[in-house]
């Protein structure tokens, strides 16, 4: 018996089932993470915090690796501005880091934000090299996203794939919101934190920040707007200011009779649990059992809509809140405090 073998003339297979037309493409996009990686490795820092307190006692110097812990981040400014994650360096009393040539230094905390999970630290040092922040409203679902930093406290790391998804958001550790929450199946693991999500240009779009351990390849990342404008007022004021009520509520749902008489389109709104007496906000005028469906004129329909609405022009400031008492809608006046 003859076999005969059926062969392609015009392409040259390659080994996994890839053709040499193939080889260009792949070509571009291993040059592409190649280069961006040499862009940015200059600017990536490891960080390693020590004398983290223990739940109940005051913070305390040499009680071991379960007091430390590590990180990463990336230089934003040749002065020697970094940007990490809140939990990376929160509760430290001592923060150090290093760079990629092998210099190190002790960081000063300049200011961290835990309702975004953002901080900047600040080293003293020469020829330092900043990265580049994009508009991260300029990302699009399927673009390149490069992962950078220290996973495992190991020196320098690089996993990539894309944006998956934008727009979403996630729970702080503070309980509020984040918003502009990028998704990507950027391969993170512990020690990313705080750590930059870039593109093809090597340009930060996102603070790589959590990833949903029981799910494969769900990865998030704070958005470079978002992070660029807390990082500005953690290094101009060490804080960002909000609001702050001084209530506890819930959300409750409205009937449809409620909703029809009221003139309202929200079907839920938030019930006051409870009010801080003489505390930093005037909020005398509420009453527990209140249903808060409107503050400054825009519509709540949960706690999140409120945490959103008591933003730093809110501080000291009569605002008009529209509540339903009995059924009934009224207005009253709060002054909200500053979230200390």
């Amino acid at each position: 018996m003859e076999l005969h073998f059926v062969t392609d003339t015009e392409s040259e297979s390659i080994p996994g089932g890839i053709t040499d037309q193939d080889a260009p493409l792949l070509d571009a996009y291993s040059n592409t993470v190649v280069n961006v990686a040499k862009k940015v490795s200059p600017s990536i820092v490891q960080i390693k915090v020590s004398g983290r307190a223990k739940e109940g006692q005051p913070p305390a110097r040499g009680r071991g690796p379960q007091d430390g812990g590590t990180g990463s981040g990336f230089i934003i400014s040749s002065d020697g501005y970094v940007i990490t994650n809140n939990h990376v360096v929160a509760g430290a009393t001592k923060i150090e880091v290093a760079l990629p040539d092998g210099r190190d230094f002790e960081a000063t905390l300049i200011g961290r934000d835990p309702a975004t999970d953002i901080a900047v630290i600040k080293i003293y040092g020469e020829g330092l090299k900043a990265i580049r922040f994009a508009d991260s409203n300029q990302v699009q679902v399927g673009q390149i996203a490069i992962a950078v930093g220290n996973p495992y406290g190991f020196q320098y790391s690089v996993t990539a794939g894309v944006v998956s998804a934008l727009g979403r958001t996630l729970r702080s550790e503070s309980g509020r919101l984040i918003d502009d929450v990028i998704q990507t199946d950027a391969s993170l693991n512990p020690g990313n934190s705080g750590g930059p999500l870039v593109n093809s240009q090597g340009e930060v779009i996102g603070v790589n920040t959590a990833v949903i351990l029981p799910a494969q390849g769900i990865c998030f990342a704070v958005s470079s707007n978002l992070t660029a404008l807390v990082a500005g007022k953690l290094i101009m004021h060490g804080r960002v200011r909000r609001g702050y009520l001084g209530i506890s509520g819930q959300v409750i749902n409205l009937t449809e009779r409620i909703k029809q008489y009221n003139h309202l389109n929200a079907k839920t709104g938030v019930i006051v649990v409870s009010t801080e007496a003489d505390g930093v906000s005037y909020n005398s005028e509420l009453m527990q059992g209140d249903i808060i469906v409107e503050f400054n004129q825009q519509p709540v329909a949960s706690v999140d809509d409120l945490h959103k609405l008591l933003t730093e022009e809110t501080i000291g400031n009569r605002i008009s809140m529209a509540v339903l008492r009995e059924n009934f809608r009224q207005t009253i006046t709060v002054i909200p405090g500053e979230v200390k």
